[in-house]
Order: structure tokens, then sequence, then C-alpha cells
């Protein structure tokens, strides 16, 4: 197998059986309040992805300057810094995305990604691979965001609509639903939870089919 098609594996891997919502199981809170639409969906990601990058880069930087007893400390004091960072920026030129996320921007601070990121590789790896991990990562976080929010807004609205993060101005609005035929329970609570336990189940399933291979290759 080339070098190349391993890479492509690799990232394919990070997408859907290593995924830190529906694989190991990261990031829900956020997941499921913000995942009304798509536009919530992207600004979170893009947002989150942000600030893995930067922490990662960070935080490999200074490992071998940080203390032991205190390197956790100092990994939320980085991480805190740019989410404070990233909000103003947020608020800055995208007021009604902003306004749309709410607190949880000040949350990203506890995302359990990005401080377990920070401790399960970026502390232990030079910047380069850290930031290709906290991109990988937090591509993966954002398509997660978009397919749990692709399917409660059509589900939930019968529509699918872009609006401009810095205008707020509708770019389209499609409607693939007939109206009369959608279904509102998708936009609760109660939606995101069955939407997250059906592509929780799917990501399971493919898993599953992916070692029972991996067996019957090493028969």
């Amino acid at each position: 197998m080339s070098e190349k098609k391993e890479k492509k594996q690799s990232f394919f891997s990070r997408l859907l059986t290593d995924n830190p919502v529906f694989g190991l199981y990261l990031g829900i809170c956020s997941t499921l309040a913000i995942s009304t639409n798509v536009n919530n969906a992207v600004g979170m990601g893009l947002a989150v992805t942000v600030v893995l990058v930067l922490s990662n880069v960070l935080i490999s930087s200074v490992r071998n300057l940080t203390p032991n007893d205190i390197h956790i400390p100092v990994y939320i004091v980085i991480i805190a810094t740019l989410v404070t960072i990233v909000e103003m920026v947020v608020h800055a030129y995208t007021p009604s995305l902003y306004s749309a996320l709410g607190t949880f921007l000040d949350l990203i601070v506890v995302n359990c990604i990005i401080l377990g990121r920070a401790e399960a590789f970026a502390s232990m790896n030079p910047v380069g691979p850290s930031a290709v991990d906290g991109l990988s990562m937090g591509a993966s976080y954002t398509v997660s965001l978009i397919a749990m929010s692709f399917i409660r807004q059509l589900l939930g609205t019968g529509c699918i609509n872009w609006l401009n993060p810095f205008t707020n101005a509708e770019v389209f609005n499609i409607r693939l639903i007939p109206a009369g035929f959608e279904i509102p329970l998708f936009s609760s609570q109660v939606g995101a939870f069955l939407t997250f336990a059906c592509l929780a189940a799917v990501v399971s399933a493919y898993k599953n089919h992916l070692a029972e291979a991996e067996k019957k290759g090493a028969k």
C-alpha cells in the first residue's frame, strides 16, 4: 500500500472511527445544543478548529519548558486566552453568529476535545504534527456538527438555508420537504438526542465492520 493511500485512510479514519463526537463521545453538550441549523454548526466548528490548532501549536512549543506539576493550569490559561481572542473576533465581525452561539463560545474553554488533544498529543509531539492533529480533530468535529445540523434543520423545518455571517442577509433558502410534512420534534432537544443516537450508531456499526474485516484479514 502506498504512503499516499495510507495517509488518506488515516484522515478518513479520523473523520469516522476516531470522530471526537460520534466515535469518542467528546464535546457532546455543545453539539446537541447548537446543532439547530447549519450556520451555527459552521461557526462553532470553525471557532473550535482555530482554538484547537493554535492551542496545540502553543502547547507543543512550551511542552519542554512547562513543569509537570503545573502543566494542566498552563494549558488551561493558553486555551482560555485563545478562546477569549476568538470570542472577541466573532463578536466584532459576526455579531449575529455571536448572539446565536451565546455562552457556548465561552464554554470552548472546557471543551474536552481541546484539553484532551493538548494532554494526549500536543504535550508529547513537535509543533508540525500537533498542528496537523488539531486541524484533523477540528475538521472532524465540524463535520459532526454539520451532519447533525443538516439532518435536524431539514427534518425540523423542511428547508436548508444559509445566512451571510457578516451581514445576516439570506444567501439561499431551499425547501426540500413540502410544507406540512416537517417533523418539528427534530428542532427540539429530543430531536437532538435522536439524531445523535442514530449517527453514533452508524459510526459504531462502521467501526465494527472494520474490526471484523481486520480479524478476517489476520486469519
